[in-house]
């Protein structure tokens, strides 16, 4: 369950390959983060748009649905301390990992992904599927400008060219935005709507690179545990700033009201909020666990190349049109996703060939040794 690189041994060999196990462990854990990330990047905004299209209409419930999964950790979390105790008999077996520091670090982003969660229900209650894709996908510039002040990020060509592409294709996907608009849905409330959605792009570009930069400065190993342990304190700190939102608004009093009067029956009411509330676990969970894997201009890239499949989705399900905006899109999306792992494949390769060039110059040669004695 844990993905560290701490293997001992006495012979030289077993410490190479300990590092061969650990990188075929990260690799196997990042594909696994990434489709968990592809479920609830396209499960939760389409549960939390069917909830509005069907009658709901409380934003600060649907904020609080976005990490009130939260408990949802524990499983995962028991299942890790169950194999640590189970490794370790004899031993003192700790059941949380996270430090002070790290707990008001993680508390702090909560707060922030609260009012995130915020910003994006009320988009998405004003905006058509389309356009909010379309001003969505623009968190990845944020992110990269974030992630290059905060941690440093280097780029490359492919990741430019990665960017670039992607951006492109949202800007494809929103051409045909204003064919989607909500009927009966005044100027005033499509523009709030609109820079709701601006506000959530720039402030998640800020919160990734955040999140990556708190792993940076922890003062202990970061295994995927205390990864598990950070996203359920910033998610019961978003839960708790969105709970007051439902407080003031009087959301809980209208819970009962407005399941009765919800088009698809009270029983599907309570389906969609549940659905709704784990499928963003799994989001925030991906996410977190790309950045722990990777980095956090990965997690908003693939983010990004994940929202045409949701207008596919869209389509599917809420029979929008599939024009030839969306086609071109879903292929420059892909090219740039392509692009952005390829330079990362590329330069992994460089790396290894020079510390194999490194290693071999240092390590004394024995072919000339013993000859003509």
């Amino acid at each position: 369950m844990e993905v560290e690189s701490q293997v001992s041994s006495s012979h030289n060999e077993v410490p190479k390959e300990g590092k061969k196990i650990n990188s075929v462990l990260k690799l196997s854990l990042l594909v696994l983060n990434c489709l968990v990330l592809a479920i609830g990047n396209s499960g939760g905004p389409l549960v939390m748009r069917l909830y509005f299209i069907h009658g709901g209409s409380k934003i600060w419930l649907s904020s609080w649905l976005e990490t009130g999964g939260w408990p949802i950790m524990f499983i995962p979390l028991s299942i890790s301390y169950l194999y640590r105790h189970g490794t370790n008999p004899n031993g003192e077996t700790k059941v949380f990992f996270i430090t002070p520091y790290l707990f008001m670090a993680s508390a702090g982003l909560g707060l922030l992904t609260g009012l995130d969660d915020f910003f994006y229900a009320y988009g998405v209650s004003r905006l058509p599927v389309s356009t909010t894709a379309l001003i969505q996908t623009t968190h990845l510039a944020f992110t990269a400008g974030f992630a290059f002040l905060i941690v440093k990020q280097k780029f490359t060509s492919y990741s430019i060219n990665s960017i670039v592409l992607l951006t492109v294709g949202a800007v494809l996907l929103g051409l045909h935005g204003s064919s989607d608009r909500p009927n009966k849905e005044s100027n005033k409330e499509y523009y709030i709507g609109f820079f709701m959605i601006v506000a959530t792009a720039a402030l998640y570009g800020f919160i990734l690179p955040m999140v990556e930069l708190t792993y940076k400065k922890a003062k202990q190993t970061v295994t995927y545990t205390l990864v598990m342990e950070m996203q359920m304190v910033m998610s019961l700190f978003s839960t708790v700033f969105c709970t007051i939102g439902m407080l003031i608004n009087n959301d809980f009093q209208a819970i009962p009201r407005e399941a009765k009067e919800f088009k698809l029956g009270k029983t599907m009411y309570c389906v969609v909020l549940a659905s709704s509330a784990i499928l963003w676990q799994f989001f925030f969970m991906g996410v977190i666990g790309v950045i722990f894997c990777a980095s956090s201009l990965l997690s908003a890239v693939v983010a990004a190349v994940l929202l045409p499949f949701t207008q596919i989705l869209g389509v599917l399900i809420y029979h929008e049109k599939f024009k030839a905006e969306k086609a071109v899109a879903l292929f420059l999306s892909l090219w740039g996703f392509a692009s952005y792992m390829y330079g990362e494949f590329k330069g992994t390769n460089k790396n290894k060939k020079a510390a194999e060039s490194k290693t071999a110059t240092l390590t004394p040669s024995h072919t000339q040794t013993s000859r003509g004695t």
